[in-house]
């Protein structure tokens, strides 16, 4: 079963097109690969494995998947896109198919302009993350193009969630408390991280997800100064505190939760102390989510209740986020923010300290969805449990 909505599909391509109207542009080229998923996905519920690949939206006819030949099958059997052509510059490097149709981008471009379709304008999605290569074969392929950036109003489409993105990211943290649960009962002095993350992992999948917005975060003792560490063959303690995190996918779109616990199942009263800060940070952070307010202002409570406790130096990161097709998105809430709120945003509230010089580091970590008067959990087990102290 494939993991696009067509009607949302439709919808989208529309609003790509809408932006091509509005900048003048004959097409718009949306890179995207295994790590970069979330702009090709939008448009196809589909990612390729081992190659890179593009989506070309015409401001006319139909769009095509531009990748390898070793994705090409699963494409045709899978995307919202069916329509493909293979390229050298999409491939794994000096891979040979004898039996592939692989051509060039001068090649795709006498092709469409053999169809009436002449691109003089393109906007290209994903500039900071595309191969010089591919962003050179395209322009050199497509002699004469002028090549515009559309990133920024590509990725603003994303971030405003309909109901039915909406849906999936509520699935996906349903997910996630299923995961806390079985993570939880693996925690033990003795037992290895990957233990936790197994777990975690085990449970996501048999409940449906595609896959993981980042790899399982399990960190014990000092290894959580690394803020996203993945779990390792590290046996756990008796004393210390260990860091989880899992991000399951459910038809792309990604739920999270983070937390801080202890190894062997007691807070001392110093750990407590400091899980009851971030806690009460969660909660300064939660009231400011309501429509019209920006990074500027929902930053400012936990910033200053930080600050009052001493906490200050051990930020790392904002304390809030959007979530979607990738864990951590655009739109960011920092202290710089003027991006506003809207009803149907969905936001992760991330409180998080790190290079603590004994307690270390760790997150505390759940999302909201965006209202008309404020917000609602889309996990309320992870709200109602960070809603009070230890």
């Amino acid at each position: 079963m494939a993991y696009y909505n067509l009607a949302e599909t439709e919808k989208r391509l529309k609003a790509v097109r809408e932006i091509l109207k509005k900048r003048q542009l004959d097409a718009a080229l949306v890179y995207y690969d295994e790590l970069n998923v979330a702009n090709g996905w939008y448009l196809t519920g589909w990612c390729g494995q081992f190659e890179k690949g593009a989506v070309l939206v015409p401001i006319e006819g139909e769009p095509i998947l531009l990748g390898g030949p070793e994705s090409e099958p699963f494409a045709q059997s899978e995307a919202a896109i069916r329509i493909t052509r293979c390229f050298p510059v999409f491939m794994v490097p000096d891979e040979e198919y004898p039996n592939a149709t692989i051509i060039n981008f001068r090649q795709l471009d006498e092709q469409l302009r053999s169809e009436g379709t002449e691109l003089r304008r393109v906007g290209f999605v994903g500039t900071a993350t595309i191969p010089h290569q591919v962003y050179e074969d395209f322009r050199k392929g497509f002699e004469g193009i002028e090549l515009v950036d559309i990133t920024d109003d590509y990725e603003t489409l994303r971030a405003y969630k309909d109901p039915w993105e909406v849906q999936q990211l509520r699935a996906a943290a349903q997910l996630c408390d299923l995961a806390y649960e079985k993570m939880v009962e693996q925690i033990r002095p003795g037992a290895h991280e990957y233990e936790v993350a197994a777990a975690g992992e085990h449970i996501c999948r048999m409940n449906g997800a595609n896959s993981f917005a980042y790899q399982c975060i399990v960190g014990s003792g000092e290894r959580a100064k690394a803020v996203v560490p993945t779990a390792t063959n590290k046996v756990m303690e008796d004393g210390e505190l260990v860091m989880i995190g899992i991000a399951p996918r459910i038809n792309g779109y990604a739920g999270t939760m983070g937390d801080i616990l202890p190894v062997n199942g007691k807070y001392t009263p110093r750990q407590k102390d400091l899980i009851n800060h971030l806690r009460e940070t969660l909660r300064l952070t939660k009231a400011m989510l309501k429509p019209g307010m920006c990074g500027r202002e929902i930053d400012v409570p936990g910033r200053k209740y930080y600050e009052k406790h001493g906490l200050a130096q051990y930020i790392v990161c904002p304390f809030a986020h959007s979530i979607g097709l990738m864990e951590a998105e655009a739109p960011f809430f920092g202290p710089n923010g003027d991006f506003v709120l809207v009803p149907g945003m969905t936001v992760m509230v991330d409180i998080s300290f790190f290079n603590h010089p004994d307690l270390y580091g760790g997150r505390i970590e759940t999302g909201y969805v965006i209202t008309e008067t404020g917000c609602e959990p889309m996990s309320p087990k992870m709200d109602a449990y960070f809603t009070k102290d230890l």
